[in-house]
């Protein structure tokens, strides 16, 4: 066996991954320390060294995947997106680049790649963006007509709220999230306007609890085929590997015939 094979072996351990996994939960509660300065002052210089400790494991395994996958490292997005986020927290941190300390805390981002089940949710989240794009159609025609009534029906009388297209959107986005909508928005309204009520709790039913909700039945959806594949992939492998069993079996069953 090869060096190559043996470090390809290494990185692929479970161990190996439960190890990466444990430094980037403590690089990330360090970062969240950090922003203590009381924390700070007392070991600043602790938290400051194990910073350094972790980008050190960080780059360390990277090289490691580096020379046991060779360019097929590149194949891998996962494996990109651990080089960028790496490389950004390399990035000299002082004057013009100052701003970059603050995206240290993406390493914490490195969970999705490392972790299986986590990996799951991002690709179930990716394979739902085209049915996602036209339930956002669906709710922006809806706000849009929505927002143009309003604007219409109240915007004489409550200016601040409805008293043009851009002021109409943003109230009933408030609306939609359900934040002080009753007592805030639409009481005050009813008392110029009592059958106000017949335009937001339709808008309400629509939105918050009809179209929104779409957008979990989508992305649920998508999980749930993301993973059907992941296991039909699995199930492929398995078969393939008794199969290659199967097929040693006979051969070494010919030769002591």
């Amino acid at each position: 066996m090869s060096l190559r094979d043996k470090v390809r072996q290494l990185v692929e351990t479970r161990a190996f991954e439960r190890f990466i996994i444990a430094v980037i939960v403590i690089n990330a509660i360090g970062l969240g320390l950090e922003t203590s300065p009381a924390i700070m002052a007392r070991f600043g210089s602790v938290l400051v060294a194990l910073d350094a400790i972790a980008l050190g494991i960080f780059v360390v395994e990277l090289t490691l995947k580096l020379f046991a996958y060779g360019w097929r490292f590149f194949r891998n997005g996962w494996n990109v997106f651990d080089l960028a986020i790496v490389t950004v927290a390399l990035m000299p941190a002082a004057g013009a680049f100052s701003v970059l300390r603050a995206l240290r805390i993406l390493r914490a981002l490195r969970l999705i790649s490392v972790v299986p089940s986590m990996r799951k949710v991002i690709i179930g989240l990716f394979s739902a963006i085209p049915s996602i794009g036209t339930v956002i159609v669906m709710l922006l025609l809806l706000f849009y007509i929505s927002a143009v009534m309003a604007t219409k029906l109240f915007g004489g009388a409550f200016p601040e709220w409805f008293g043009n297209l851009g002021a109409s959107l943003y109230s009933l986005f408030q609306i939609m999230t359900l934040e002080s909508w009753s007592m805030g928005i639409v009481r005050p309204v009813m008392e110029v306007f009592p059958y106000a009520w017949a335009f937001f709790v339709p808008f309400i039913l629509l939105t918050s609890f009809i179209v929104l909700n779409l957008f979990i039945g989508v992305i649920v959806n998508a999980m749930a085929e993301a993973t059907e594949d992941e296991a039909h992939d699995e199930r492929e492998e398995i078969l393939r590997e008794l199969k290659g069993l199967r097929e040693d079996i006979a051969g070494l069953k010919r030769g002591e015939d």
